[in-house]
């Protein structure tokens, strides 16, 4: 549906310091697709959303949305947002506080250059990407006198009114409560799947990513450093930024005693560990080995072979409902565990950590 290839753009800082904050980045995307552009604050990720909808000027690359080129330096092309056929949902909303709701949808086709829209077709319009919301009957309401929720559904129902080949959608969930937004992550996955709209979604939250995408591209530093299925970016992560910024994750220090295919042996302080390797590593190397909290398990006895195991005693304990998190220390450091609350272990407890080798990744120090 769209691709981006070789894209720039910087900004001034104070000091008159140049910031490449997105330094030179290609990405493409399958229609009908979800993907997610995930990042901490200042990594690029928004500042691509906007090259992609015409709202920045990139110095160098090109964009292509649908076969035809919207951006390309080189060749002075710049199509304006307006006729790039796209359908954008802000942070804020950006909601017309002295319009009803049926006029907020509407005026996407009021203003549409492309062609002049009846009035019928509007009524008509407008009825439909309501409807998709599951806000029909609100049309005359004042858009001041809706909810959190109900504002969110009415800026998806304006950014699919004009039917766009591409949703650009900048941290849309960001303004709600916790509970709420788990709510309306379900809703807006099953729109997207069953419009089967084109979809990049601007996010730092990593359960968002997680629970929404088809693909995930993890920004640092006006890069992608990775790209991969959500499946692939939690468990198969290529370095220590991306198993840190995705969900939580334990490091130990050690060197590569034996490397064969895609599992290594690691020397570690505390042993030697069995592992995955996230990408080529050489005999000699250092590396952290990573292995995720709810992947450990804790034993009031040393577990039988075939697992990594580490000895420690409880320092900290945090009762979360569905499960407990435990603080263990090590030693020469603090190993995080998560597991179910019928396990009880107690502070000051002497413990055994053990985690399947397969769940542990090598990765570069």
């Amino acid at each position: 549906m769209f691709a981006i290839d070789q894209l720039r753009k910087t900004f001034k800082a104070p000091g008159n310091v140049t910031v490449n904050a997105v330094d030179g980045i290609s990405l493409d995307v399958e229609t009908g697709k979800l993907i997610t552009l995930l990042g901490p604050s200042g990594c690029g990720k928004t500042t691509t959303l906007r090259c992609l909808a015409g709202l920045e000027r990139p110095e160098a690359g090109r964009i292509v949305i649908a076969g035809e080129t919207v951006c390309d330096v080189e060749n002075g092309v710049f199509v304006p947002p307006s006729d790039r056929g796209i359908g954008m949902v802000f942070q804020s909303y950006a909601i017309w506080p002295h319009m009803t709701v049926f006029e907020n949808v509407a005026f996407p086709l009021r203003v549409a250059r492309e062609r002049k829209y009846s009035s019928a077709e509007i009524k008509d319009k407008v009825a439909r990407a309501l409807d998709m919301v599951r806000m029909s009957g609100y049309e005359n309401r004042p858009s001041t006198q809706l909810s959190g929720g109900q504002q969110q559904r009415l800026a998806f129902a304006r950014g699919l009114v004009r039917e766009p080949k591409i949703l650009l959608l900048d941290e849309p969930l960001s303004n709600l409560d916790a509970k709420l937004r788990e709510q309306m992550r379900v809703e807006l996955k099953r729109l997207q799947k069953g419009l089967g709209v084109t979809t990049v979604y601007v996010t730092h939250d990593q359960s968002e990513a997680l629970a929404l995408s088809d693909e995930i591209a993890v920004f640092n530093a006006g890069r992608i450093i990775q790209r991969g299925s959500p499946q692939e970016i939690y468990r198969h992560p290529k370095s220590q930024f991306v198993a840190d910024f995705i969900g939580s994750a334990n490091f130990l220090k050690g060197m590569v005693k034996e490397a064969a295919g895609e599992t290594a042996l690691v020397e570690t302080p505390h042993g030697v560990f069995r592992c995955n390797l996230g990408q080529t590593i050489a005999v000699g190397q250092s590396v952290l080995v990573s292995a995720r909290p709810e992947d450990f398990v804790l034993y009031d006895k040393p577990p039988g072979e075939g697992l990594n195991v580490l000895a420690g005693r409880i320092v900290h304990r945090v009762f979360l409902g569905e499960v407990v998190d435990y603080l263990i220390d090590i030693g020469e450091g603090e190993i995080r565990v998560r597991v179910k609350p019928e396990f009880d272990f107690r502070i000051g407890q002497k413990v055994h950590i053990g985690v399947a080798p397969q769940k542990c990744v090598a990765l570069p120090s």
